[in-house]
């Protein structure tokens, strides 16, 4: 399946080329004797393809684990994979222009390719979704399994919530050449409190780029990734493409399984991509059409989305 959306010379010194997977489900029905390697080897082609196209990054939308609590052959299997296909010493063109205090909570305060005590060849940006989402702990925060990973260096987590009556989404400023990205995450939140909190109570904050980041702040291309309901499923209120700002340039929408790779909207909002699910976990009709990635490109003044 491929769809292409390009327009321009494209310079390569400029063209911020990003891999997009969504709902990755590790570990999913592991025990099984025939689908058990479903979700690793789904996993596994998303990273080769990755490697495959020199992305600069690769940017997850949430559920990367089935379980809460991963078992240790899921861990160590995602571990390995993340080690054979983003350790390396390939360079990372994009620069990384944020205070990380401020977009990363807690373990490794620093992006990992930028981390000298590590050899990072394809970084990873991932949110959390509803079954990798942080729970308590006998510490004074709570953890996520994302959490592990990004400590251990092996990928950046972004996009998480400490307090879901007042949001604040902080964003991760990228630059490769005159392109200047803006990634703005939100892990998930219960909908219901969501929606209150967003809509009812108007208490989600965004921070847009000042002008001591780097460039202009109008000149930064705004990517939203989030991970939710976009559909609503019993009575249970939601997020809906209206509440989304008008200046948001692209939204990628994770915890969908259907897989709607083709661009939506744009007319008076932001252009809208759904990846759905790198692997099937139900017999909806949604999950029956097949899976992709999308291959996304980003250069001034334009914006391609390739599914591969």
């Amino acid at each position: 399946m491929v769809n292409e959306v390009e327009s321009g010379e494209f310079s390569p010194a400029n063209v911020v080329r990003i891999l997009v997977s969504t709902d990755n489900h590790l570990g999913y029905a592991e025990k099984h004797g025939t689908r058990g390697e479903d979700s690793f080897l789904a996993f596994e082609e998303v990273l080769r393809t990755a490697k495959e196209r020199r992305v600069d990054f690769l940017l997850l939308g949430g559920d990367l684990f089935h379980d809460n609590k991963p078992s240790r052959n899921t861990t160590f299997r995602c571990m390995s994979l993340l080690r054979k296909y983003c350790f390396g010493e390939d360079p990372v063109s994009v620069h990384f222009c944020s205070d990380p205090g401020k977009v990363f909570d807690g373990g490794n305060q620093t992006v990992n390719y930028m981390d000298p005590y590590m050899s990072i060849s394809l970084p990873i940006f991932t949110i959390h979704g509803n079954h990798d989402d942080p729970t308590g702990s006998l510490g004074p925060k709570q953890l996520s399994s994302v959490d592990l990973l990004h400590s251990a260096g092996m990928l950046n987590y972004f996009g998480k919530v400490s307090d879901s009556k007042s949001i604040s989404i902080e964003p991760i400023l990228l630059r490769k050449g005159s392109s200047c990205i803006a990634l703005y995450g939100l892990g998930n939140v219960r909908d219901e409190r969501l929606y209150t909190t967003w809509k009812d109570e108007n208490n989600v904050q965004w921070k847009r780029p000042q002008a001591a980041d780097v460039v202009n702040p109008e000149a930064w291309f705004n990517i939203f990734v989030l991970h939710q309901n976009r559909v609503q499923r019993g009575g249970t209120r939601h997020v809906t493409e209206s509440m989304l700002p008008s200046w948001l340039d692209f939204v990628i929408w994770g915890h969908e399984h259907e897989c709607r790779i083709d661009l939506e909207g744009g007319t008076d909002g932001p252009v809208i991509t759904q990846p759905g699910s790198s692997v099937a976990t139900s017999m909806i009709e949604g999950e029956s059409k097949g899976g992709v990635v999308g291959d996304g490109t980003r250069d001034q003044p334009t914006l391609g989305l390739r599914g591969c």
